[in-house]
């Protein structure tokens, strides 16, 4: 992982995801302390998808605030870990912390159903 020794909570990555492995931008959402162990060979993120819906698990993004090349829609309902050794390059921006508040909700809306969620007006 060039440059970096790590990934870190927040920051967008391309990764080899699926079998064949494609590159895919992603969402690392673990733990720092996860991210920097040596004990751990993987993270957890949530990948980019360029379609979707505004949803109790699903948060679109414009691509002015990712850097990507289009609007884009995270997903959390698709959380995954993925080995650090699939990290291939990060992007140059990262998730405000109040963005990464708004994913931490929205996984959570994935496994629970009393977690609360409004509509679009609170998400801008």
């Amino acid at each position: 992982m060039p440059g970096n020794p790590w990934p870190r909570r927040g920051e967008i990555w391309t990764a080899q995801l699926g079998d064949p492995p494609q590159r895919h931008w992603v969402l690392v959402v673990s733990l720092d302390s996860r991210n920097a162990s040596e004990r751990s060979d993987s993270v957890l993120i949530v990948p980019f998808g360029s379609a979707g819906a505004l949803g109790p698990t699903s948060l679109p993004l414009p691509a002015g605030e990712t850097g990507l090349p289009g609007d884009s829609y995270l997903k959390g309902h698709f959380i995954t870990t993925l080995k650090k050794a699939r990290l291939v390059e990060r992007h140059p921006r990262s998730l405000s912390a109040a963005r990464m508040r708004q994913v931490a909700q929205m996984i959570r809306r994935a496994f629970d159903p009393d977690a609360p969620w409004e509509s679009e007006s609170r998400l801008a």
